[in-house]
């Protein structure tokens, strides 16, 4: 296979933005700072507002120097001279044709649209129209592709006008993160697991994220998508399809992303009677939040509000591998705490041969994979307790810790910021852990099933405090079959 040539520049849209100047920046940066960046790579910033480059390499500068890593004066001297900024209209061929001038003599440059999604088409547009839509340029997308199947065929169909599948890299930092891939090394490279990842040993398994903000500002944006759409269709599928996926046949792109299509197509369609009996919504209301007066949904709206911050479901993958294994899904705004975690149920020993006392003791084993706030992955074993006892051996569970995160921290190391592997991955035009079309299509289509679902059912969304673990139909959706959140 022919190496993908590297890419010489990236133009950040949105330059001046949030996630542009904490995130995209900063890993930038760090790239820089490990020497990663490419000899003469070029780093464009654009966005509306009028700034000169001076200004905005003094803006970066700030963000840089108030993140808790710091900065070093010789990386700084070498990054800032990669740094310019553009003030245009991107939806213009005249914006766009400032930028190909700011871009000077890079010719395989990629585009990270870190804007809203409802400028994709324009900025592509221009792009095509300046002449830097060409074979040898890629394109980022952030999250939403769409609100629905319908809207996202449309999206990339009039992308897919434009550039290539090949091309377009639909970015989900989920999947730039640490443990996300060391999931895939724990599944694939160990002889330990991959024989029990199965019906016949596993349980059942949790997929958690909690945050502990609420909407805020965003929800003009938020009251359109709600959880459903804005959490469970991309990083929640897409950990389901990682933990669920059979073994690629390596780890090309498409071999991956083939395996997780696949998980996407066998997930069982919900329908009205299942909708009621297997998911839950829920709106936070007025409540404390990390010791912090929180206001409710409809009150940072401004009116009333059929909008979901909160789901629980159950979903059901249909092949051998998973059949009878329960994927309970669970997302919410205004948590009590900032959590991401797949946790993997082991079933029970079939017979304890430890006598009465240990039978109280014994507890199956699980697999805890925290993305969130901290990265690491524990197995709980049972191990004897130590002491003496009467009655037949004590028994309790004891964690492994199976992350090198501590070690590295002990030893100087830096945690990485995910973007930092994806947009590396961009440069080299490895598209591994971003998201195919079709990946888009299947996610899609489920959960509008699923929102369909919601509407034959007339299911409103349920209350809940903020900061609480959302609505007691939730507790009540997992014991109905036999099992409890990993709280």
């Amino acid at each position: 296979m022919p190496k993908t040539p590297q890419a010489d520049a990236i133009v950040l849209f949105g330059g001046t933005g949030d996630l542009a100047r904490r995130m995209l920046l900063a890993s930038l940066y760090f790239l820089d700072a490990d020497g990663f960046l490419p000899e003469g790579f070029r780093i464009v910033a654009t966005a509306r507002a009028a700034m000169t480059r001076d200004a905005f390499v003094a803006l970066t500068h700030k963000t840089l120097t108030d993140r808790p890593e710091g900065i070093t004066d010789e990386v700084w001297v070498r990054f800032s001279a990669r740094l310019d900024y553009v003030g245009a209209d991107a939806t213009t061929i005249e914006g766009a044709t400032r930028i190909k001038t700011a871009l000077g003599g890079a010719t395989r440059p990629f585009f990270y649209l870190a804007i809203s999604p409802s400028l994709f088409e324009r900025v592509c547009a221009a792009l095509s129209g300046a002449g830097l839509a060409t074979s040898a340029s890629r394109i980022v997308l952030e999250k939403p592709i769409g609100r629905d199947l319908e809207t996202s065929r449309h999206m990339n169909t009039a992308l897919g006008e434009i550039f290539d599948e090949d091309q377009i890299f639909r970015i989900d930092h989920y999947l730039g993160k640490e443990t996300v891939q060391n999931l895939i090394a724990l599944r694939f490279a160990n002889t330990l697991f991959e024989p029990l990842w199965n019906n016949l040993t596993i349980d059942h398994v949790q997929i958690t994220v909690a945050e502990t903000e609420g909407v805020g500002e965003r929800w003009p944006y938020y009251d359109e998508y709600g959880a459903l759409r804005d959490m469970l269709q991309n990083h929640m599928l897409q950990l389901l399809c990682l933990v669920a996926m059979e073994p690629p046949a390596d780890m090309e792109p498409d071999s991956v992303r083939n395996e997780k299509v696949k998980v996407l197509r066998s997930l069982r369609r919900f329908t009205r009677v299942e909708a009621t009996e297997k998911s839950v919504r829920g709106q936070y209301t007025p409540g404390v939040v990390i010791g912090k007066t929180a206001a409710g949904y409809e009150a940072e709206r401004g009116q009333a509000s059929d909008t979901e911050t909160f789901v629980a479901l159950r979903a059901d993958i249909d092949n051998w591998r998973w059949a009878g294994v329960p994927f309970f899904l669970r997302t919410g705004k205004r948590m009590p705490e900032k959590r991401t975690q797949i946790a993997i149920q082991f079933k029970p020993v079939p017979h304890s041969i430890f006598g009465q006392a240990a039978n109280h003791d014994l507890v199956a084993n699980r697999l805890i994979i925290d993305l969130q706030p901290d990265e690491d992955i524990r197995l709980s074993l049972m191990n004897k307790a130590p002491g003496l006892s009467q009655g037949g051996m004590r028994m309790q569970s004891l964690p492994l810790s199976l992350s090198l995160l501590r070690t590295y921290e002990g030893a100087g190391g830096r945690r990485r910021i995910a973007y930092e592997r994806l947009l590396l991955d961009v440069i080299h035009g490895d598209a591994t852990l971003f998201v195919r079309r079709d990946e888009v299509d299947e996610a899609w289509r489920w959960v509008d099933g699923v929102a369909d679902a919601w509407a034959d059912a007339h299911m409103t969304p349920k209350p809940y405090a903020a900061g609480s673990w959302g609505p007691q139909d939730a507790f009540a959706l997992i014991a109905r079959f036999g099992r409890a959140w990993s709280d």
